[in-house]
């Protein structure tokens, strides 16, 4: 993509109203715009790490044999009713009515709408177990939103739920999810803690946050610093099993005096919530009469949920990766894996150069920026700095002797070579990302 042809409204100035520093990038480098408290528009950057980020979520889904499809954002109150959650979810949920005066509501979570559906097409045991995931925009009215897309009022949520024929199935479809979640966060390029957690209204008996670990995080995790040691890129069932019982817990359920594991071996980090995972056996399945045969036998499914929150997922990752000059995106993730500086535009030469590298990384699905605005090199190196590409190739003083300069973003590290020297060290980077 040429940035003279991209929409990328970059920000000089700090906004004010933004604290956190994900926030802020998000704004200064043309990723989001507020519309109102809570509720931001998606502009082109911002829209591509976010899609990213899903496709990856949704590939380790289906891995575990999960299947997609769309619930619709606006729910009828009844389902609800059904569940006993209406009156009482509280004011975060937006109600509403229809010109014919029947309730509806903007879905928060999709429990009701999945027993219902469920309820309506399985009607025996053999269907079982059942997993299926959608990814859908929500609302939520929170009565303080706050830190951008962080803790907005409009959100894109990726929410699975499994059904089981007895809780030993349902254990282990609980346990795929978990297993499935840190593989996830390493694929994102982001270390997570699983905490864990109150139920909350979502109810049940057995429940994990998964808290990415952050300097400057909204709030403080302690966990056994035997989390650091397990490969998440490999999980197997033993090595979830261990992390499930290995200590972690929130800043306002640690205590030092009970806590299991000694004070040297535990550790203290910020971290951001990111997901949580819910086992609640039959509380939707029996409230809502979904009731399945197996032979002359009836019995109500256990039922798993399991959410992510894909939008959130953008800024905490931009909290764990940036520095004083912008977001340092993670590969994987990157809106752009390369950032194409032209700094002699009109120069045939470089010009020349710097089509023969978008040809060449273009031809191998690198996607590129190229910055062929006719700006002061100053500008262009400040705004790919700002966006945060995990690679820069710069055509400038050395295009006459057919060489590039090419730096790492992280490390800021810079080395001079030739145009397929610099494409290869780019593509092979990509393919161990890909290997992931």
């Amino acid at each position: 993509m040429r940035l003279s042809r991209y929409f990328v409204p970059t920000l000089r100035d700090v906004p004010q109203q933004a604290v956190v520093a994900s926030h802020r990038l998000m704004l200064r480098a043309g990723l989001i715009r507020q519309e109102s408290a809570g509720i931001y528009a998606w502009l082109p950057l911002g829209f591509r790490a976010l899609r990213k980020i899903e496709d990856i979520i949704c590939a380790e889904q289906e891995r575990i044999g999960y299947v997609r499809m769309l619930m619709p954002t606006v729910q009828a109150a009844d389902v609800w009713r059904e569940s006993g959650r209406y009156e009482g979810y509280g004011p975060e949920m937006l109600r509403f009515q229809d010109r014919h005066g029947r309730d509806f509501l903007y879905g928060p979570t999709n429990e009701e709408e999945i027993t219902a559906l469920v309820r309506h097409y399985v009607k025996t045991g053999k269907s079982l177990p059942l997993c299926l995931y959608h990814v859908q925009w929500k609302f939520r009215d929170e009565a303080r939103p706050r830190f951008g897309v962080m803790r907005g009022r409009e959100f894109l949520m990726k929410d699975a739920y499994s059904f089981a024929r007895d809780e030993a199935q349902a254990h282990r479809l609980y346990e795929d999810v978990f297993r499935c979640y840190m593989r996830t966060f390493h694929r994102l390029g982001v270390r997570a803690v699983a905490v864990r957690a109150p139920t909350g209204v979502i109810g049940g008996d057995m429940s994990h946050e998964f808290h990415i670990l952050a300097e400057t995080g909204e709030g403080v995790i302690y966990y056994d610093k035997a989390y650091d040691d397990e490969d998440v890129s490999s999980l197997s069932a033993e090595s979830v099993a261990r992390l499930r019982h290995l200590y972690a817990a929130e800043e306002a359920l640690h205590e030092e005096s009970s806590c299991p594991v000694p004070l040297e071996d535990v550790r203290c980090m910020r971290g951001i919530e990111v997901g949580h995972i819910f086992f609640f056996g039959t509380k939707y399945s029996h409230a809502m009469g979904l009731c399945l045969r197996d032979g002359e036998e009836s019995f109500y499914p256990q039922m798993g949920s399991y959410g992510i929150g894909v939008s959130r997922l953008v800024a905490a990752v931009i909290e764990a990766h940036h520095d004083d000059k912008g977001i340092i995106w993670p590969c994987a993730v990157a809106p752009f894996h390369v950032g194409l500086l032209n700094m002699r535009v009109g120069d045939s030469v470089s010009e020349a150069l710097c089509e023969r590298v978008y040809a060449q990384l273009g031809a191998r699905h690198v996607d590129v920026l190229y910055d062929d605005r006719d700006r002061r090199s100053g500008v262009k190196f400040h705004d790919m700095e700002l966006m945060g590409m995990p690679w820069q190739i710069i055509v400038g003083k050395l295009a006459g002797e057919g060489r590039v300069e090419l730096k790492n973003r992280r490390d800021g590290l810079v080395l001079a070579c030739d145009v397929e020297e610099a494409c290869g060290r780019v593509v092979s980077m990509m393919e161990d990302v890909v290997s992931l």
